[in-house]
């Protein structure tokens, strides 16, 4: 069995990656992606099979904003942007990752 070059993502990261991405300011689609992978010095790689729906629940549950507009090569794209509610949850995610990377380095240095 051939293993991916790109570890899978935990559920629930991709939601916090995106809004830790998105309290830089509004972005599209394709820049939060190429964020997250810069960010990730290339390790995290977010394809669009998962994006966009993380970026539809993430809205529906009103911790981001979305409107229509233009990128810089003057496409239509769709621009998303942090709630209050979204930075809340945001502070209350990281606050769980960091207890749950803790509790885990704990267990794997033992």
């Amino acid at each position: 069995m051939a293993k991916s070059a790109t570890p899978a993502l935990l559920q629930g990261t991709l939601d916090l990656l995106i809004l830790h991405a998105l309290q830089r300011g509004q972005m599209h689609g394709y820049a939060i992606a190429q964020s997250i992978h810069l960010l990730s010095d290339e390790a995290l790689k977010v394809e669009e099979g998962s994006l966009y729906p993380a970026l539809y629940r993430l809205e529906l549950a009103g911790a981001i904003t979305a409107r229509w507009g233009l990128s810089e090569n003057n496409r239509k794209a769709k621009y998303y942007e942090l709630t209050k509610y979204g930075r809340k949850l945001l502070a209350e995610q990281q606050k769980t990752w960091s207890r749950l990377s803790v509790a885990v380095d704990r267990v794997l240095a033992r």
